[in-house]
């Protein structure tokens, strides 16, 4: 079976301490405590979870990120966070982190309709030559070149981000995917995500990405335990694997020639109005194929 820990600390007084931000207990607590109720739909409580979490960690990029997908939850609240975030940054033009946190928010903004990505990467780079060994820069722009079918410079700057935090999970994540969307190397994918569930169980959106790796390597039963897993977290469908967990399972019944099952998550798909399309095209093509 493959595993693939977390770094842990190299053996020696004199080596530096590997980061580990899971390990803080109360950043964990509150990380997981953020995460389910972003998943139940509870964004007002997931915002302050969040808030808690940079507090204690202000440069943890998974915080950031689901920071900004609960703001994306509630009208005008993601351009509020980029005014407020533009005017700390007019406060403090040299803080590295600043840019950071603006950079990642400019991404989300992007998802609005209004392009923002040529600013993220503007603040990524700035915050990259202020503090060229913080990992959150790298991680955003290991993201916009991710997003560009760039895989060699996104492996380059996702990587570097993993040398200073060798325990980001977003950077992990990102990696995974350019090795499993780009590099066609879903087994190396695998490698950099297949832990992440032991270390924070409450990120849903892991477990469908791994279900998907899967997937891939034509492994159906630990693909669907990864998507049922996700499913049972994400109850509020707001995310990857609520929203896309169903038509992922109905796909690997297919394969699996379990058409029952398959026509089970399509309609439960339906049923909770996630996904719709997809799970539609997939019955009528169901449906003609068995006549």
């Amino acid at each position: 079976m493959l595993v693939v820990l977390f770094a842990a600390a190299p053996c020696g007084a004199a080596a530096d301490p590997v980061r580990n931000d899971y390990a803080d207990p109360v950043f964990d607590r509150t990380m997981a405590t953020a995460l389910r109720a972003f998943y139940e739909r509870d964004f007002t409580a997931a915002a302050r979870g969040f808030a808690d979490a940079l507090a204690r960690i202000p440069d943890n990029t998974l915080a950031m990120t689901f920071e900004n997908a609960t703001a994306m939850q509630t009208p005008g609240a993601i351009d509020a966070l980029v005014s407020a975030e533009e005017a700390a940054l007019e406060q403090h033009p040299q803080d590295p982190l600043t840019h950071v946190r603006l950079g990642f928010t400019y991404l989300f903004q992007s998802e609005t309709g209004v392009d923002r990505d040529a600013d993220a990467r503007d603040e990524f780079d700035t915050a990259a030559r202020l503090d060229p060994r913080g990992p959150a820069a790298h991680v955003g722009l290991g993201i916009i070149r991710e997003g560009q079918r760039s895989a060699n410079r996104a492996k380059v700057e996702l990587l570097t981000a993993l040398a200073a935090d060798p325990n980001n999970i977003l950077a992990r994540e990102y990696l995974a995917l350019v090795y499993q969307v780009d590099l066609r190397e879903p087994q190396r994918a695998l490698a950099y995500v297949i832990d992440i569930p032991n270390v924070l169980p409450e990120y849903a959106d892991i477990d469908y990405h791994i279900a998907s790796l899967f997937d891939d390597l034509h492994q159906p039963q630990p693909a669907i335990a990864y998507a049922t897993r996700g499913l049972e977290i994400d109850i509020g469908h707001v995310g990857e694997a609520g929203v896309h967990g169903f038509t992922l399972l109905a796909q690997i019944y297919l394969a699996e020639n379990k058409p029952g099952d398959a026509r089970r998550v399509l309609r439960a798909s339906i049923a909770a109005n996630v996904d719709t399309d997809f799970a539609q095209a997939l019955l009528h093509k169901m449906e003609i194929g068995s006549k």
